[in-house]
């Protein structure tokens, strides 16, 4: 694997992704651990070469780290403080694995490269979590998926990424009709319902909630769900495309 410092990427912008998914009444998140002694969590993230649209990286590093294409991606912030930069971060990592950084050949340069300040470009992915294949890079010694009520510490500003891109998500969510990403392609009123109560961590009457959900007119009502009891099973619906 080439040092980043060798490719031809912008210098100094990154990309960061938090990538939501929903599994058993849960909003989780992809996070990989880093193969270094010292239990170094990061979001999926990536740099954007010279001649490369931003938005192309961004799927690009998310078809990388999901191993599906047709995600719903969206640009949500740019974290850009003056003192935003991993020079804490990246002299913890050299102490905590010093001989293994030396016997691969530790440059000055990478150093240089990566302690610099970043400013990084935010995007939020949703993802039916059952078709995703997590995939680790070199970097990583795992890659898993967190209760966002639950994720570990991360490095540099990570976690505060999650949180605002959680914001950002509760904000677009009605406007922009974008929960539907989450479910698989058929469902429940029920389940839209839990999902909705998930991620904005409170509960919604039934009868109002089905009245708004319907009224939207963006779900396509299909057979009854088979639950071996006909008289009460729920209908299923999709997604109006």
């Amino acid at each position: 694997m080439r040092s980043p410092s060798e490719e031809n990427y912008i210098q100094q912008l990154s990309i960061d992704c938090v990538i939501f998914g929903y599994h058993d009444k849960q909003l989780k998140v992809l996070v990989p651990k880093l193969v270094f002694k010292g239990d170094f969590c990061a979001l999926p993230g990536g740099f954007i070469y010279q001649e490369e649209d931003i938005d192309i990286a961004a799927h690009r590093i998310l078809q990388q780290r999901t191993g599906i294409s047709e995600i719903y991606l969206e640009q949500f912030f740019t974290f850009g403080n003056a003192t935003r930069n991993s020079l804490e971060f990246i002299n913890r990592l050299i102490d905590l694995n010093s001989d293994k950084l030396t016997s691969e050949g530790h440059h000055r340069r990478e150093y240089d490269w990566f302690t610099r300040r970043f400013v990084s470009i935010g995007y939020y992915a949703l993802v039916d979590i059952n078709k995703v294949v997590p995939q680790k890079t070199d970097l990583d010694e795992s890659i898993e998926w967190y209760n966002i009520n639950d994720l570990p510490e991360m490095i540099i500003d990570h976690n505060a990424i999650v949180a605002k891109a959680l914001e950002t998500l509760r904000q677009n969510l009605d406007e922009k009709l974008i929960a539907f990403n989450l479910l698989p392609e058929t469902f429940t009123m029920r389940e839209v319902q839990e999902l909705y109560e998930t991620i904005f961590d409170k509960p919604f009457a039934r009868n109002n909630f089905q009245k708004m959900i319907l009224d939207l007119n963006v779900l396509e009502r299909l057979e009854k769900k088979f639950t071996g009891a006909a008289n009460k099973a729920p209908y299923l619906y999709r997604f109006r495309k």
